[in-house]
């Protein structure tokens, strides 16, 4: 029955050109950026920031802290199914260019994340099932549909064809939790962090097949989240970590400065808060507000023209692809 799904990938370059198509779920991430009188002076100061973050973290053999910069793609996957095609996910892929060597190197594939059917599971089933409850709860298959079409992509000849190894995700750090520092410290990942339990996206990204760890590299002012597949500190070399650290970062600050710009750095026992004032903005404009009213609107779109529509032949499929 899988032979009934199959999946394609468009790549659209994220750069100071770019314009939101739209047709692409991750506007509600990026389009603020390329939008309005200041779309080109935000988007070129969003890749000068990433780029100076990773040339400070890739400062070996580079005195003047200029030797590299970081390319940018839009990766689309869309889900072939019953003869229609569904938007499913769209993710980063970073290039790293040697000015020094001219030479291009693959970065990682992953980095952000933006899912139609995350956005219905989080939007829509979530406040569904909680709805009038005294005690919030997490319904039992919750995340399943979403892990198992997540796993047949990467186990897919199209993913293969492309890319060569394993996605990484990296995100913020959850604000209901607790981080705890410990001794480890890896010489680009930083310090790491081990929080008091597993969060809601923990668990989600677990059914996808996906571990997670939390680092505060140096020059950061609270860890990252990392999901990944495989060994995250044996499985990529340092030049793709910083391409990972130094790109999400840089939306994080924009996105969450309250956490990520903060004025001070997370200690040893550390809460993010987003209420948290002692912070800086930076010269980006960004509507967050319109990002968490997208993902309702997204998550009522896959509803009405993925679930529904689908809903048997994604019933017999999931129960048929047991991976």
């Amino acid at each position: 029955m899988s032979q009934n799904f199959n999946f394609a990938i468009k790549s659209v370059p994220f750069n100071e050109d770019y314009l939101p198509s739209e047709n692409t779920r991750i506007t509600t991430n990026f389009a603020n950026l390329a939008r309005g009188a200041r779309r080109r002076e935000n988007l070129c100061n969003t890749l000068r920031m990433i780029d100076n973050r990773f040339n400070a973290l890739a400062h070996w053999d580079n005195p003047q802290g200029d030797r590299y910069s970081v390319e940018l793609d839009i990766i689309s996957v869309t889900l072939g199914i019953a003869g229609d095609e569904f938007p499913l996910i769209e993710i980063l892929k970073t290039t790293i260019v040697d000015q020094k060597t001219n030479e291009r190197i693959d970065g990682i594939v992953g980095n952000n994340f933006s899912s139609y059917v995350r956005d219905y599971d989080f939007s829509i089933v979530l406040p569904e099932h909680n709805q009038n409850q005294p005690i919030f709860s997490i319904p039992a298959n919750f995340g399943d549909l979403h892990g198992k079409l997540f796993k047949s992509f990467l186990r897919s000849k199209t993913y293969a064809s492309h890319f060569s190894k394993a996605p990484v995700i990296c995100i913020s750090a959850s604000t209901s939790k607790t981080y705890h520092r410990t001794d480890n410290h890896h010489p680009i990942m930083g310090t790491e962090y081990r929080q008091n339990e597993s969060s809601s996206t923990d668990q989600y990204f677990a059914k996808m097949g996906m571990q997670v760890r939390y680092f505060m590299p140096a020059g950061s002012v609270a860890p990252l989240a990392f999901y990944f597949i495989g060994d995250l500190l044996g499985d990529y070399s340092n030049l793709e970590l910083i391409s990972t650290i130094s790109t999400m970062e840089t939306f994080q600050r924009i996105y969450r400065p309250e956490i990520y710009n903060a004025n001070a750095a997370a200690g040893a026992v550390y809460r993010p808060n987003l209420k948290h004032g002692d912070y800086s903005l930076t010269r980006i404009v960004y509507d967050r507000e319109e990002r968490s009213r997208l993902a309702v609107e997204q998550g009522k779109f896959t509803e009405e023209n993925f679930i529904k529509p689908y809903r048997t032949v994604l019933d017999q499929w999931s129960a048929y692809d047991v991976a």
